[in-house]
């Protein structure tokens, strides 16, 4: 006992100088999450509630104004409206259509299935600025490459403006925006897929069941709770989109493509787009405010998709 008691003695410094080190490695990710998101939060919040230029330090409390602001402005539910168009659209296009993809190059009938899967992940890795830029150029109305693919095939007479009327640059826009996140989604349900029990499909075709019925009556059923993770996923991506849009359209034209996180970013960084003064201010509270209005507005979709899978799961029983 004594000697179990001197190694637990010689022991605990050791333990002491291990749980040390744990925190010395952990130590620049606390930092980073306290300096580029907890702080930034609590920020905002404590700025949304004063009417400061960011010079010096706020002093000029002005209340709940800038939240009534927000919510008294037409631009800021038009861009609203555009972030939510464009996230529906989204889910809608690449949800399902990922889906399918997964499944057809999950067959062992599919030949070249690795390089399909790198070609449509592709996308994912590319900056969305440089995206932006590129698509930019390409679908220019006058020297872009759809159009003068377009004219060449004779489909076209005239170059389509497709970035300079509203309802075509925000098909464009959903367009892109489906094409940079297929390929993530896809490997998500890859995923879910793999994990259907290969014994339940084998037995249900010997029990003479066809394709579509083994799809419907097991393959979905189990890949219900993909499908409420991948939604999401999907959402929070249309929701936060800014880099694609700032370099595509920025907003245009006449703001049909404007989205929240750029309609705050102008009024934090850009206020001259704003007043049409070129030594105007920034806003940083009434952007701050504005960004808690969609951050909370986000936080309620999150919580309506938990309630859906909590239903879900009551429903199935699991």
């Amino acid at each position: 006992m004594i000697n179990s008691a001197r190694r637990g003695g010689r022991g605990a410094p050791w333990l002491r100088r291990r749980s040390l080190w744990c925190w010395v490695f952990l130590a620049p990710q606390v930092l980073v999450f306290l300096g580029f998101v907890a702080w930034p939060t609590v920020a905002s919040w404590y700025f949304a509630f004063f009417d400061w230029d960011g010079i010096g330090l706020p002093d000029d409390f002005v209340g709940l104004d800038n939240f009534v602001e927000v919510a008294s402005d037409p631009q800021f539910w038009n861009s609203f409206g555009n972030s939510l168009i464009y996230t529906g659209a989204l889910v809608i296009i690449v949800v399902p259509t990922s889906l399918v993809m997964a499944l057809i190059l999950n067959s062992k009938v599919v030949a070249g299935r690795t390089a399909y899967r790198v070609a449509l992940v592709l996308p994912v890795v590319l900056t969305s600025a440089v995206v932006g830029l590129q698509m930019k150029n390409i679908f220019a109305t006058q020297g872009g490459v759809v159009n003068n693919l377009l004219e060449g095939l004779g489909v076209i007479t005239d170059p389509v403006a497709w970035l300079d009327v509203g309802p075509a640059a925000m098909a464009v826009v959903i367009m892109v925006g489906a094409w940079k996140t297929f390929g993530v989604k896809m490997i998500y349900w890859l995923a879910g897929i793999q994990t259907v029990p290969t014994e339940l499909n084998e037995a249900a075709e010997v029990d003479g069941a066809s394709r579509w019925q083994r799809f419907r009556l097991i393959t979905v059923p189990l890949l219900m709770p993909f499908l409420f993770v991948i939604t999401f996923l999907q959402i929070l991506d249309g929701l936060r989109v800014f880099d694609l849009i700032k370099t595509m359209t920025n907003g245009g034209p006449y703001f049909a493509t404007d989205m929240v996180p750029l309609y705050i970013y102008r009024y934090a960084f850009e206020p001259s787009a704003v007043s049409n003064d070129a030594f105007a201010l920034p806003r940083y509270g009434f952007a701050s405010a504005a960004g808690i209005f969609y951050g909370l507005a986000t936080f309620v979709i999150a919580v309506a998709m938990a309630g859906l899978i909590r239903f879900w799961r009551g429903r199935a029983g699991t």
